[in-house]
């Protein structure tokens, strides 16, 4: 009699499909044959777990049979398996995940198709101005290409390539292992079946040689250290014919010496002078458009902001431009003239005159307040 599914694996009813698989993988690897060689009843527990799994993780065939259990599923076709080979060869990318290798049939005349070149990568430094504007350049960089003397092929003019007498073409070297063949990439072709017995000379029967070679570089407005471009088809060249790689870019943006970047908007810190800040005044500011008139109001303190609008970053996905933050910083001077230094110690003494007038009247009229209140509390 058939064991529940749910018990083989040791596992709850509701048990998501995550845990079914972590529960099948333990159980295949404690009764794997080549552990267990000769152990008929490991080999039966490897076939009903097996089974259990097959059934339990596809959904149609589980809620088949949580409804009418082993009936329900042998009515859909389902028999299980005939042996651990069947096995292997429905769960070929689990196993391969687990031990590392692929179950093989009988595979023969391997051949290597095109392969694509690979990605390459240029970490470019711009200036502040060219990663906020925008910009064109060229860069050099060095990369694999196709050989012009062979085209590619790695032989020498006229010379074929011969079979490899080591996995005899078929690119793979196969061994038995109890009950499943192993396959690996043959070391000698590296795969391709093929040999070549006269090679080119130029690329010595690599098909690619490295070169120089200029690429022009659009940095579009608004990019940012970390940005990265994508070139297509400006990386390495394919062997066997296959597609070039492509060249990815990588932004480093240079400080500068006046802006900072917050998101799309360029902040500045303004200094200005303590005459300017208490009688105001109309100067002219650094942009990245060029000098720009901004009106300093009167009695302005140092922390106040200014925004001139549409002057900051575009953004990268076309959602207009960010603004120029102005923080002006009130400047105290220094080294002064002995008439600076007379004309602000009459502003120092005006400033006190100020406040101590304004804190006599203040006592004065407390004074009246208080007298008046006495005559009242007497009479």
């Amino acid at each position: 009699m058939k064991r529940d599914y749910y018990e083989i694996l040791e596992v709850s009813r509701d048990c998501s499909s995550e845990e079914l698989k972590r529960a099948y993988r333990k159980l295949a690897l404690k009764y794997h044959p080549d552990k267990n060689q000769g152990d008929k009843d490991a080999e039966e527990r490897f076939k009903e777990a097996a089974e259990a799994y097959e059934v339990l993780r596809d959904p149609q065939k589980r809620q088949t049979y949580d409804l009418y259990g082993y009936e329900g599923i042998a009515g859909t076709g389902f028999r299980g398996f005939s042996g651990p080979q069947d096995i292997f060869s429905n769960f070929s990318d689990l196993f391969e995940d687990l031990f590392g290798f692929s179950t093989v049939h009988q595979k023969h005349g391997t051949s290597m198709g095109p392969e694509a070149g690979a990605d390459l990568r240029y970490d470019l430094e711009v200036s502040f101005e060219d990663a906020a504007r925008g910009a064109e350049t060229e860069i050099e960089i060095v990369r694999l290409e196709s050989c012009s003397i062979c085209q590619g092929t790695g032989m020498a003019s006229g010379s074929r390539p011969a079979t490899c007498p080591t996995c005899h073409g078929r690119g793979q070297i196969i061994r038995s292992e109890g009950f499943f063949r192993i396959s690996s990439v043959c070391p000698h072709c590296s795969g391709s079946g093929t040999i070549i017995t006269d090679p080119c000379q130029a690329c010595q029967g690599k098909g690619r040689v490295r070169e120089r070679h200029k690429v022009r570089v659009h940095i579009p407005a608004g990019v940012d250290t970390g940005s990265r471009l994508r070139l297509k088809r400006e990386g390495e060249a394919g062997l066997r014919h296959g597609p070039r790689g492509d060249l990815y870019i990588v932004i480093h943006v240079k400080p500068h010496e006046l802006f900072e970047r917050h998101g799309n908007d360029i902040y500045l810190r303004l200094p200005i002078s303590i005459v300017q800040a208490a009688i105001g005044d109309e100067i002219e500011v650094s942009t990245l458009d060029g000098p720009r008139n901004l009106k300093i109001p009167a009695e302005t303190q140092t922390g106040e902001h200014f925004r001139l609008k549409g002057l900051g970053i575009p953004d990268l996905r076309g959602f207009g431009s960010g603004d120029q933050i102005i923080e002006v910083v009130v400047v105290t001077p220094t080294k002064l003239t002995d008439r600076q230094r007379t004309l602000l110690q009459e502003f120092a003494d005006i400033e006190r005159e100020k406040k101590e007038g304004g804190f006599f009247r203040k006592l004065f009229k407390r004074s009246e307040v208080h007298g008046h209140s006495s005559h009242e509390r007497t009479s």
